[in-house]
C-alpha cells in the first residue's frame, strides 16, 4: 500500500479521536488547460486529541481504522489561530 501524505486544514474536532481535514488542490483541466481549485474532506484519526481546529496538519493514508476512517494525523505543522495550547487568543479592543 502506499503511503499517501496530504497537507491540510483542520476544520472540525468536534469528535472523539477524529478530525476533519480540508485539503484544497489545484488541478488543470485536460482540454481548456485552466486551473481550478479541488477541496475534498478527510475524516483522520487525532489521538489524545492534540490538534485542533484551525491547525495546517499533514495526514497518512492508513488501514481502516472505522467506516469512514482511512487517515491518520501525523503531525502539526502550524498552529491554528484561537488555538487553546499556543495561547494567541486575539481579543477586541474596548471601546
Amino acid at each position: 500500500m502506499m503511503n499517501r501524505r496530504l497537507i491540510g486544514t483542520i476544520i472540525s474536532d468536534a469528535m472523539q479521536q477524529t478530525a476533519v481535514v480540508l485539503v484544497e488542490r489545484v488541478k488543470l483541466h485536460p482540454r481548456y488547460h485552466k486551473q481550478y481549485s479541488v477541496r475534498t474532506k478527510f475524516k483522520a484519526h487525532n489521538p489524545e486529541n492534540q490538534f485542533h481546529t484551525g491547525d495546517l496538519v499533514e495526514i497518512a493514508e492508513t488501514r481502516p481504522l472505522s467506516r469512514h476512517k482511512r487517515w491518520i494525523v501525523v503531525r502539526k505543522i502550524e498552529a491554528g489561530i484561537g488555538n487553546k495550547e499556543s495561547g494567541a487568543v486575539p481579543q477586541e479592543d474596548a471601546v
